[in-house]
């Protein structure tokens, strides 16, 4: 019993480790646009995203209860199983980070413990219905729902604003893009914080501390609450950077209609239990404000290699989870090698990062002038449907630089 209580600690402490790993790699979610027009400064976001999520991490259990009960069965789950999902997440969560890619860190976790539960268990112990209803379904349909939503929602946006005058609409929608963020943020604490919720109550039920259909206690929800609140402070500028600056050129504006698209589409997901992934959303919302401007343009092919992270999470995660089980099923030695590798994993992937080091000095910064991507197939034909501003031809418009105050009249085309 004593071994089993140990194993459920190191299991909760990297349950928490992975919450702080999502924190600082879904930052970009609700502030990268709001920081990319200026509407906050970095750090200033990066705080208030942080108080958000761990207030909005009080405010459902939903998707806890989605994780806990109805991704796999509980009754054949151990704690060793859970510790070699929440590595296969992590290591996960940390490459997409190295790489600047917006992947799923709500897919690194399912990811993980599938594939843990797979090696370990056999596939019986997964319950196939739930994951394709809850997470496979809303995982394509959510952000595509998103982006239509924001390319409507940015068209409304400037058509409204076409008779008002351009500097002082750019400044209200400054204003917009801090409320709408704060919302994100408020969201994404209702539905990320309690992935590792129910990842730590799953473990508390394998190990016979909790009963099979308890609740996550209060302990649980604020130290998952305080984990991705620091992980937001941190700031993933590397994600901040790509979402806000490599995916689309986005003017205050086309940041508060996906904003606002983005948080509607998470907040009705929390509440009816669907643990979509707030990344996919967000990235959704964001190409789809790209698109809904006269002239805007969205960066296909950074938005190519985001949608194959996305494909690819899931699986990953779910072969490094099953590794790392068939070795922690060896016993207590295959535990302690297992942490052993992925600490040294962890480590790095952080020594690799400060070989080219993003910063909120630097957030904005793209890195070369070849970062900004000429106008593709894709993009020519979405301009020659809504022509780019008076004076540019399509290949200057996807390279010029953003004028925020000129927002409103280049609505107007």
């Amino acid at each position: 019993m004593e071994n089993i209580t140990l194993l459920i600690g190191i299991v909760i402490v990297t349950a928490l480790v992975f919450d702080f790993t999502n924190g600082f790699h879904d930052t970009a979610n609700a502030m990268a646009t709001t920081i990319s027009t200026g509407a906050l400064k970095p750090k200033t976001a990066v705080a208030m995203s942080a108080v958000l999520n761990l207030v909005g991490a009080f405010l459902s259990v939903e998707v806890a209860a989605t994780i806990s009960k109805g991704i796999v069965d509980e009754s054949g789950i151990r704690p060793e199983i859970i510790f070699a999902g929440l590595v296969g997440a992590i290591v996960w969560n940390l490459l997409t980070w190295l790489a600047g890619l917006p992947s799923s860190s709500s897919h690194a976790l399912f990811g993980g413990l599938i594939g843990a539960t797979i090696a370990s268990v056999g596939t019986d112990a997964v319950h196939g219905d739930a994951v394709v209803m809850k997470v496979l379904i809303p995982a394509v349909v959510a952000p595509v729902v998103a982006g239509l939503a924001t390319v409507l929602a940015t068209r409304l946006t400037y058509r409204l604003a076409r008779n008002t005058d351009p500097e002082a609409s750019a400044k209200g929608y400054r204003a917009g893009q801090i409320a709408s963020a704060a919302l994100v943020s408020l969201a994404h604490g209702t539905n990320d914080a309690q992935k590792t919720m129910g990842i730590i109550t799953l473990a508390l039920i394998s190990g016979g501390a909790l009963g099979a259909d308890a609740d996550p206690p209060m302990w649980v929800i604020a130290s998952a609450g305080i984990a991705i609140a620091l992980g937001t402070y941190l700031g993933g500028w590397r994600i901040i950077r790509t979402l806000g600056k490599g995916l689309a050129d986005i003017q205050p504006p086309q940041g508060f209609a996906a904003q606002t698209g983005a948080a509607v589409t998470i907040l009705a997901s929390s509440h009816i239990g669907f643990a979509l992934s707030t990344t996919q959303v967000c990235s959704g919302a964001v190409m789809g404000a790209g698109m809904g401007r006269k002239g805007g343009v969205v960066r296909w092919s950074t938005a190519g290699r985001m949608i194959a992270a996305w494909g690819l999470t899931l699986p990953a995660a779910g072969l490094v989870g099953a590794g790392a089980a068939l070795l922690a099923d060896q016993g207590d030695w295959g535990v302690a090698t297992v942490a052993v590798l992925a600490v040294a994993a962890c480590g790095a992937i952080w020594l690799a990062s400060r070989r080219k080091p993003v910063t909120h000095d630097n957030v904005n910064e793209l890195d070369t002038p070849a970062d900004v991507e000429p106008a593709g197939v894709v993009t020519a034909a979405l301009q020659a449907v809504a022509p780019p501003p008076a004076g540019l031809i399509p290949a200057q418009a996807a390279a010029a630089p953003r004028e925020p105050e000129r927002a409103p009249a280049a609505a107007t085309g």
